[in-house]
């Protein structure tokens, strides 16, 4: 006799045997070459039958995935087979970061890629939590923490995405957590003898011809020896840095205020998409020492050569930090200036310009000021963050920041002072 006839709407699940195969054992299928398969059949919208179909190894397992697959229709999740984990990817990168920079999309596409190396071409309905995880501790001893902790994230928004757009009912990479990686780049801060050398070396660089066969150079010393005195010694961010024009610095100050108001900068932009500074108590004004006033001045003079000598080419921006023309400055310009500028102050090419903020912070803090004073001059939304990642050293007594860092640098006996 056969089988009884499945009620109308009732799912179908059946053994389907490989092609070219015999069915040994025919009521439990335990030795046959094949698959289970089961079918959930439903009339759409416009009246045309409309056939959702999974497979698993055991019976048991096509039925727990019926089930999922009508709770997901239950939803309105409707994902074709066909849908991969890279295509969620890219849909989101696309399409899920409205605002966001091509670098900020480079950045999120480039954290994902060791992952969807591993798990891109799974069907995004069939990824289970545990190929994310198997995925993500595969990679342990390529990646830093950071690095898989960035791209579990990345990967669980993505998914996110597809979950708002009705492509998966269940994001699976939520469930999971980033393993520990390997050590990543050390975050490091230059000795107080260090630190001056990179000042002193910072004031010899030789001319730059800009053009090849034309009269046409510029002198980056008092550029870069400005953008390393003031990173080192008021601790900006090097976006914020770039960003800051000569209307927001006072080299001059005003002492017959009541109260006297001092040399400063006002730190109010960034070099980030839409120009806001990283955390709202970033936008913060900074007292200057005397040798960031002396070198901001140097700069406003070779800037105006520098005017004169491009003419109608000079692009008036307003910026402190720009390029022979007036144009911002890249950050790439200034990475492989500052790493020339180490490597002729002897103290190796390891370096990146966010080292000389982390400095500050050790500088101060060697000198005894208490971390939560350190912490509103770098603009750090909590002192947590200043003592775990920037802090090198600690005594807590409290000090002035522009007071101690002339202090600081005369007291190093090194020419700087």
């Amino acid at each position: 006799m056969g089988g009884k006839r499945r009620g109308h709407g009732e799912d179908g699940v059946h053994f389907e045997h490989r092609q070219g195969t015999e069915c040994r054992d025919a009521r439990f299928h335990r030795h046959c070459q094949g698959r289970w398969r089961g079918v959930i059949s439903r009339v759409g919208p416009d009246g045309h039958r409309i056939r959702h179909k999974v497979s698993g190894q055991t019976k048991t397992a096509v039925i727990d995935a019926l089930d999922e697959k009508h709770r997901e229709l239950d939803k309105g999740v409707v994902t074709r087979a066909s849908y991969t984990v890279t295509d969620a990817a890219e849909d989101w990168l696309s399409g899920g970061l409205p605002g966001r920079s091509q670098r900020t999309r480079k950045i999120y596409r480039d954290a994902l890629a060791p992952v969807l190396g591993k798990v891109g071409k799974r069907p995004l309905r069939d990824l289970k939590a545990t190929e994310v995880r198997t995925a993500l501790e595969s990679l342990s001893g390529q990646l830093s923490t950071r690095s898989l902790r960035i791209a579990r994230e990345s990967l669980e928004r993505a998914i996110r995405h597809a979950e708002a757009n009705d492509r998966i009912g269940r994001n699976v990479a939520a469930l999971v957590e980033a393993p520990a990686g390997r050590s990543g780049r050390r975050q490091r801060a230059f000795t107080l003898a260090q630190a001056a050398a990179v000042i002193d070396a910072s004031r010899e660089l030789p001319e730059i011809r800009l053009h090849p066969g034309l009269q046409d150079h510029r002198r980056p010393a008092p550029l870069m020896h400005a953008y390393i005195v003031l990173s080192l010694m008021a601790g900006v961010r090097t976006e914020e840095a770039r960003a800051i024009r000569w209307d927001h610095v006072e080299l001059d100050g005003d002492p017959q205020a009541d109260p006297p108001v001092p040399p400063h900068v006002n730190v109010w932009r960034a070099d980030r998409v839409g120009g806001d500074t990283k955390t709202p108590k970033s936008r913060r004004g900074l007292g200057l020492p005397e040798l960031v006033i002396m070198a901001l001045r140097d700069l406003r003079v070779s800037q105006a050569d520098e005017r004169r000598h491009a003419s109608t080419r000079w692009k008036d921006t307003g910026l402190v930090f720009t390029t022979a023309t007036g144009t911002p400055l890249d950050a790439r310009n200034i990475r492989r200036m500052f790493k020339d500028i180490c490597e002729r102050a002897q103290v190796g090419t390891d370096w990146a310009p966010r080292d000389m903020r982390h400095t500050f912070v050790s500088l101060l803090s060697d000198d005894g000021m208490v971390i939560e004073k350190i912490s509103r001059l770098v603009g750090h939304t909590s002192s947590h963050v200043t003592e775990t990642v920037y802090r090198q050293e600690l005594r807590p007594v409290l000090q002035d920041g522009t007071q101690a860092m002339d202090r600081i640098f005369r007291r190093s006996g090194s020419p700087v002072s």
